[in-house]
């Protein structure tokens, strides 16, 4: 893998893995009525996911990748079903409810994160982290109860399901640090693949929707894939804290690009998700200003 050794340089490249994800919500809102394929979406962009990090571990690691699998353990089994889970409600949430609300949603995965990792890891939570947390719980308590609506309301609890899923993924990383995380990915994109078929044969649906929306599953598949490829080059050494700050490219961008009159979508953000969302964004960064003091560093691989 190419290896970054300066920050200068390696805060672009993780900005761009930030910007190249946030466009993951404006190819769902390029898809023809996704909501009515949401298992053929989950059964291509798994599928996708797995060849692709399955083919760059090949020319990084040579034939021998595959041995990898072998050393997953329960960690890796545990996070690649979380993972998958998060993408499997992902794609619920986004066409249930705004963008916005699916995006912010996630960008409180660093707080369910501190949240089990202290459940199950015993990871200590500090008085300030309890601050950060509280003030994202308005945030995202604002956002509840501006999103009643039926469907609304069901897209925002797949939204949070899918923030505390890819949670469950973080903290198994942390759990056993030796766990190969790019095959871990790889193993949520076989949970989506598998799971999606078992839903497509026992509802005797087609697995495969339109060539065009064929393409979209695909195509956000690659997005993800490259976007976690940059960032695991770039995350070496950048601490914990940029890296949270520098992930809000992914949640600000995704919702410009929605909202952006250019690209034809128009979907402008509700009042209730723009205050709570404030919220979140000020948690975020006072999260990420009290994690300066504690220079960790955070790899992908």
């Amino acid at each position: 893998m190419i290896e970054l050794k300066k920050e200068k340089i390696a805060i672009p490249v993780v900005l761009f893995a930030g910007i190249l994800w946030s466009f993951g919500p404006l190819v769902v809102r390029y898809m023809d009525n996704p909501h009515m394929v949401p298992w053929q979406y989950i059964f291509g962009r798994g599928l996708t996911i797995f060849i692709i990090l399955n083919l760059y571990l090949y020319f990084e690691e040579g034939i021998n990748f595959y041995k990898n699998y072998k050393k997953i353990g329960r960690s890796g089994i545990i996070g690649g079903s979380g993972l998958g889970i998060a993408m499997i409600t992902f794609i619920y949430s986004i066409t249930n409810t705004s963008a916005a609300v699916t995006l912010l949603c996630l960008a409180a995965m660093p707080f369910f994160t501190a949240i089990i990792a202290y459940l199950f890891l015993k990871e200590k939570i500090t008085f300030n982290a309890w601050v950060s947390i509280f003030i994202a719980t308005i945030g995202i308590t604002i956002m509840a109860f501006g999103n009643t609506e039926k469907n609304s309301l069901i897209g925002f609890l797949f939204g949070l399901a899918s923030s505390i899923g890819f949670s469950v993924f973080s903290v198994t990383l942390r759990w056993r640090k030796e766990t190969p995380k790019f095959t871990t990915v790889a193993v949520a994109g076989l949970f989506c693949f598998i799971f999606a078929s078992i839903v497509i044969l026992i509802t005797k649906q087609n697995f495969f929707s339109t060539s065009y929306n064929s393409s979209m599953f695909s195509l956000h598949g690659i997005i993800v894939c490259l976007g976690l490829i940059l960032y695991s080059i770039g995350s070496k050494v950048i601490p914990a804290a940029e890296l949270t700050l520098l992930s809000l490219t992914e949640v600000i961008g995704g919702i410009f690009w929605v909202w952006l009159p250019l690209f034809g979508i128009n979907e402008i953000p509700s009042t209730s998700t723009i205050v709570g969302g404030f919220f979140l964004f000020v948690s975020l960064v006072y999260y990420s200003l009290i994690m300066r003091w504690n220079k960790r560093y955070i790899a992908l691989n």
